[in-house]
């Protein structure tokens, strides 16, 4: 993954976007990472309101979006406002 290649979004832009329903990653330890950083992402925003990056992917291209995780389900990443992202499009979480 070359980080330089996603573009920078607003987080009240990702509710325009539409994602398919493919999965992003292909490798099953990349995936057990992605979610481990997702909740280490989510406990930081809870505790501390901490601002992470979110590298994901619509039906376009690359974006990345710098952001407070507010919760994560099964399939989904929360945002504040009720903006969502699918898990299975989200490449990597950078603190």
């Amino acid at each position: 993954m070359v980080i330089a290649s996603f573009q920078p979004i607003e987080k009240e832009q990702i509710e325009n976007l539409k994602f398919p329903a493919t999965e992003v990653l292909n490798d099953i330890m990349q995936i057990k990472e992605r979610r481990e950083e997702l909740d280490r992402a989510l406990t930081l925003g809870n505790l501390e309101q901490f601002k992470i990056r979110i590298y994901f992917e619509d039906d376009i291209s690359c974006k990345v979006v710098e952001t407070t995780v507010w919760g994560v389900t099964d399939k989904r990443v929360i945002l504040k406002q009720g903006v969502v992202i699918p898990i299975h499009r989200v490449h990597s979480v950078r603190l």
